[in-house]
C-alpha cells in the first residue's frame, strides 16, 4: 500500500508522462524497410520523375534550336541544293531582314508591350530612302535636289526612330495601349507611303554617277569575307543589344520594367524612359531592315513589309520569349527568325504553294505559343496564386463568409492596420547571359 504526498493526484500506470512521447508521434517518422504509407514515394520513383522532368523541361527551352535543326535535315533529304553553302548564303540575307525586326520586337516584348508598326515603318522608310535617291524636286526654286547615298540612308533611319518614338510617347506618357498605339501607326505610316508614290513601286534605285547618288545597291549585293553584308550588319546590331542586355543597366532596367512594372517603378526605375526608349529602338532596327530590302531589291514598294510585323512576333515567340514580358533572349530571338526563314525558303525550293506555306507557318507559330504557355504559365496565373491568402486552398475566397468569420473582429479604438509594402523585388527581373 503506497501513499501520495499532499497535494499530488496518483498517476495512472498506463498514462503516459508529459515528457514521454505518445505512441503516435513516436511512430510518426518511422516506417519499418518494407512498409510504405499512402502518398509516400520511394527515392527510385522521385528520381525518375525528376529525371523525365529535367528532359522536358530541357525540349521545351532549347526548342527552336531543335526545330531548326529538324527544318535543315528534312530540306536537305527532300532538296539536295538547300545545303549548299550558297543557298545558306542567300537564305541567311532574307533571314536578316526578319532577324532585324524581331530583335527590335524582342526589346518592346521585354516590356510587356508590343510593336504592330514594325512592317509599316519597313516599307515607308524604304520609299523614303528611294524617293530621295531618284532626286527631290524644289519647285519654287526650280531645281531638283540628289542627295548622297549616306545622307539618304541616314535621313531614313533617323525617321524610323522618330516614328518609334511617337509609339513610344503614346504609349508611357499618354497611357495608349501598344495594340491600339502601334496598329494605328500602322495605317498611317502606310497610308503615307501609299500617297508619296500612288501605289506605285520606285524602281531603279542604282543611281547616276554624274548625280553622286550611286552605291546604293552595296547593301544588298556586296560581300564582306564571303558574307553578304546584310547579315553582318544584323550580326552586329544582334550583338550591340545582347551587350545592352546583358552588361549595362538599362538592360536590368528593361526586364525588371518587364517583370513588374509597379515594383521596378517603386525601386527607382525609370519606366517611361524605358518604354519610350525600346519603342525608338524598333523604329531603328526597322528602318534598318527597310534599307537593306530596298537595296536588295534595287527598288522600293509602299506595300513592302506586310504583314511582317506578325514574322517579327513569331520569331520573337519561337525564340522562347514571354508575351506577358521579362523573359527573353537574343539568342533566342534570332533562333526564332532563322526557324522562319529557313522554313519559309525551304518551302519555295521544294515547290510547295504559297497557300500552304501561309499554313505552316502559321502552325509553327500556333505550336511555339502553345510551348511558351507549358513553359511559363498562362499570363496573370501567378498573380492569382500570389494573391490567394493562406488557408484558403480549400477554393474559399477571402470574401466568403466562412473567410470573414474566421477573421478576429476589431473595435473602432483599434489602430488601423498598416498597409502592406509593395515593394517587393521583380520576379521576372535579372537578365540572362547571351
Amino acid at each position: 500500500m503506497t501513499s501520495t504526498a499532499a497535494g499530488d493526484a496518483p498517476r495512472m500506470p498506463d498514462s503516459p508522462t508529459p515528457d514521454s512521447p505518445t505512441p503516435d508521434s513516436s511512430n510518426r517518422g518511422s516506417s519499418t524497410p518494407g512498409s510504405s504509407t499512402p502518398g509516400s514515394s520511394t527515392p527510385g520513383s522521385s528520381t525518375r520523375e525528376r529525371s523525365s522532368l529535367d528532359i522536358s523541361k530541357v525540349l521545351i527551352e532549347s526548342r527552336a534550336f531543335l526545330a531548326l535543326a529538324l527544318i535543315i535535315v528534312i530540306f536537305s533529304l527532300l532538296s539536295p541544293n538547300f545545303l549548299t553553302v550558297n543557298n545558306l548564303l542567300i537564305m541567311s540575307s532574307h533571314v536578316a531582314i526578319f532577324a532585324l525586326l524581331s530583335l527590335g520586337q524582342l526589346l518592346v516584348v521585354l516590356t510587356g508591350g508590343i510593336d504592330l508598326s514594325v512592317g509599316s515603318i519597313l516599307g515607308f522608310t524604304a520609299v523614303i530612302g528611294g524617293f530621295l535617291l531618284r532626286g527631290v524636286p524644289l519647285s519654287m526654286f526650280g531645281v531638283t535636289l540628289y542627295p548622297s547615298v549616306p545622307a539618304a540612308v541616314l535621313i531614313a533611319i533617323v525617321l524610323g526612330g522618330a516614328l518609334g518614338l511617337l509609339n513610344g510617347v503614346l504609349v508611357a506618357k499618354f497611357k495608349v495601349a501598344p495594340f491600339v498605339a502601334t496598329l494605328g501607326m500602322l495605317y498611317v505610316v502606310r497610308g503615307f507611303a501609299l500617297l508619296m508614290t500612288n501605289g506605285r513601286t520606285i524602281n531603279d534605285l542604282s543611281g547616276e554617277e554624274g548625280l553622286g547618288n550611286t552605291g546604293f545597291e552595296w547593301l544588298g549585293f556586296n560581300r564582306i569575307l564571303g558574307i553578304p553584308a546584310g547579315v553582318l550588319i544584323m550580326a552586329v546590331i544582334a550583338l550591340v543589344i545582347a551587350v545592352v542586355l546583358g552588361r549595362t543597366t538599362f538592360g536590368r532596367w528593361l526586364y525588371a520594367t518587364g517583370g513588374n512594372e509597379r515594383a521596378a517603378q517603386l525601386s527607382g526605375v525609370p519606366v517611361r524612359t524605358v518604354t519610350v526608349w525600346v519603342y525608338v529602338i524598333s523604329g531603328l532596327c526597322s528602318a534598318v531592315a527597310g534599307i537593306i530590302l530596298a537595296s536588295t531589291l534595287t527598288s522600293a514598294s509602299p506595300t513592302a513589309g506586310n504583314t511582317y510585323e506578325l514574322t517579327a512576333i513569331a520569331g520573337v515567340v519561337i525564340g522562347g520569349a514571354a508575351l506577358s514580358g521579362g523573359r527573353g533572349t537574343v539568342r533566342g530571338t534570332l533562333l526564332g527568325a532563322f526557324v522562319i526563314g529557313f522554313l519559309s525558303d525551304g518551302l519555295v525550293l521544294i515547290g510547295v504553294s504559297a497557300y500552304w506555306q501561309t499554313v505552316f507557318v502559321g502552325a509553327v507559330i500556333v505550336v511555339a505559343v502553345l510551348l511558351n504557355t507549358l513553359q511559363y504559365g498562362r499570363p496573370g496565373g501567378s498573380k492569382r496564386r500570389a494573391r490567394r491568402k493562406p488557408g484558403t486552398d480549400t477554393g474559399a475566397s477571402p470574401e466568403s463568409p466562412s473567410a470573414q468569420n474566421s477573421s478576429p473582429q476589431r473595435s473602432p479604438s483599434d489602430p488601423p492596420l498598416a498597409e502592406p509594402s509593395s515593394t517587393e523585388p521583380p520576379r521576372r527581373g535579372s537578365p540572362p547571359t547571351d
